[in-house]
């Protein structure tokens, strides 16, 4: 989906992480809505796959409009503009379960597997929006496991998370699945879209479904596990700086 990052009516109480997100690295990815060309799009799912390369770096290939594309982490890191090469794809258990206790999440589970209705609105909006918007999550979007903690611990402390590996390893997982579906067209039409020149045109389009105003109201409604206390987010991303954050090769920080 597209995010939507707008102050709009209702949005009053999500100020704060609306900003933090509209200057923070990910914009790009989160809210780019290129013209998806459905054909294109078939084109890529129905012809990929996954090999390593002679330099022992796994790389995806498919054929478009009789074209061979290919695709690596790095490609995807390039195009998205995520300049994540350092980022880290995950934390300690210990951490995570300790930096999502500092957003006030509270549960009697040891499980890696984390419910979004037990934060407040404005974390619960940056959890949905993630989810929704760069995860190659397909169901149970009302949870999220360990690779979505450690991103939203990332953003939240100024460090940096490796999406583009989520999402090219998301790629790959899919190949493999027996339900296979047409997952990330906003993505692989902004990678299709840097070889324009040798795209066929095509009059077929697909509409990327985007976040609306609704949300806010959503993310406001009570659910099962949430303590009703609202817990501010962290100092670190209310002075959000417009460049890319520091890069971090270590875990962040414990403290806000």
């Amino acid at each position: 989906m597209v995010a939507f990052l707008n102050k709009s009516e209702g949005s009053e109480d999500f100020h704060q992480i609306i900003d933090f997100l509209n200057l923070s690295h990910i914009k790009y990815v989160l809210t780019e809505n290129p013209t998806i060309y459905t054909i294109l799009i078939q084109q890529f799912w129905e012809t990929t796959s996954a090999s390593t390369s002679k330099n022992k770096e796994m790389e995806i290939t498919a054929t478009i409009d009789g074209r061979v594309k290919t695709i690596i982490e790095a490609s995807i890191r390039r195009h998205l503009k995520l300049e994540d090469s350092d980022g880290i794809p995950t934390l300690p258990n210990a951490e995570i379960f300790e930096q999502l206790a500092l957003m006030g999440y509270a549960s009697d589970s040891d499980k890696l597997t984390f419910q979004k209705g037990h934060f407040s609105p404005q974390w619960r909006f940056l959890i949905h929006s993630i989810l929704h918007c760069l995860s190659p999550k397909k169901t149970a979007w009302e949870q999220f496991s360990s690779n979505i903690a450690t991103a939203i611990i990332c953003l939240a402390t100024n460090g940096t998370f490796n999406f583009s590996k989520m999402i090219f390893e998301g790629i790959l997982k899919n190949l493999d699945s027996r339900s296979k579906f047409l997952m990330y067209p906003r993505f692989i039409q902004i990678f299709l879209n840097k070889h324009k020149r040798h795209l066929i045109l095509h009059k077929r389009t697909y509409v990327a479904p985007t976040l609306t105003q609704k949300l806010f109201s959503n993310m406001r409604r009570v659910s099962k596990g949430y303590t009703g206390v609202n817990i501010s987010l962290f100092p670190t991303m209310l002075t959000a700086p417009e460049s890319s954050p520091s890069r971090i090769t270590s875990s962040p920080s414990l403290s806000p």
